[in-house]
């Protein structure tokens, strides 16, 4: 069985398409799917960058790219044979949000951008450098586990939500003392084990003839996690560098 915590791969998804006989989704071309989108999200954050050197300039991008993708996402979760054309839509709202929310980090901790993005780009090459080399294995066990962490981080930000239309904060989230760092390198590592996850089920779905169009869906859910990844580093170094 395969299992997945991201939201865009789970189990299902490659037994419940639809397949007419056309070409198979392969490895190497879900690769370069993931190229374009990380290119595209590369050049609309570069955009936003230019434009969101002021919180106040920032917030509608943030909004603007954070709920057009979410439509997007949903839309592209529930129509895959769309994803043709919503993940690298989605890839380009992403990537105005993130410009900005990169923007605002950099104003008041310079240099934190650069660090954030090599090490997201680092540990994705060194967990797809151990997945290949078998030095993590996808079993059962493992996947049930990271699954269960990851529903627990969402449950707990969406409680934080939730109590912060009330006016009550969750220090773990926000505080930079030693638990909030902590709780922060917990979400970090559950998220990059979540790359693990997303190598497995595409590794299956490549495995399994899954038809043509699923390498952009399969490279939607990678940029999935990658965002999250990228946003809990960057979250984490602002709180390290808070604390200078």
């Amino acid at each position: 069985m395969m299992r997945t915590s991201n939201p865009a791969l789970n189990e299902k998804v490659f037994t419940a398409i639809p397949y007419h006989g056309e070409k198979s989704m392969t490895i190497q071309g879900t690769v370069n799917k993931a190229a374009v989108l990380l290119g595209l999200a590369v050049i609309t954050a570069a955009w936003t960058w230019n434009k969101a050197q002021q919180p106040q300039a920032a917030i509608p991008w943030i909004l603007g790219g954070l709920l057009g993708g979410f439509a997007v996402a949903m839309v592209t979760i529930f129509k895959k044979n769309w994803s043709p054309v919503t993940a690298p839509l989605y890839a380009a709202l992403e990537g105005l949000a993130l410009g900005a929310i990169s923007a605002i980090f950099e104003s008041q901790f310079p240099g934190i951008v650069f660090m954030a993005i090599m090490l997201t780009f680092g540990t994705l090459a060194a967990l797809l450098v151990a997945y290949t080399s078998r030095l993590i294995k996808a079993t059962e066990n493992f996947k049930l586990g990271v699954v269960a962490a990851t529903g627990g981080i969402c449950l707990f930000y969406i409680a934080s939500f939730v109590m912060g239309l009330f006016g009550v904060s969750m220090p773990l989230l926000h505080s930079s003392g030693t638990f909030g760092i902590l709780f922060s390198v917990f979400v970090v590592v559950i998220a990059a084990l979540n790359l693990v996850l997303d190598f497995d089920f595409i590794e299956n779905g490549a495995a399994a003839g899954a038809p043509k169009y699923m390498e952009w869906y399969a490279a939607f859910g990678l940029m999935v996690t990658l965002v999250w990844l990228y946003l809990e580093i960057l979250r984490l170094l602002s709180k390290l560098q808070s604390r200078r």
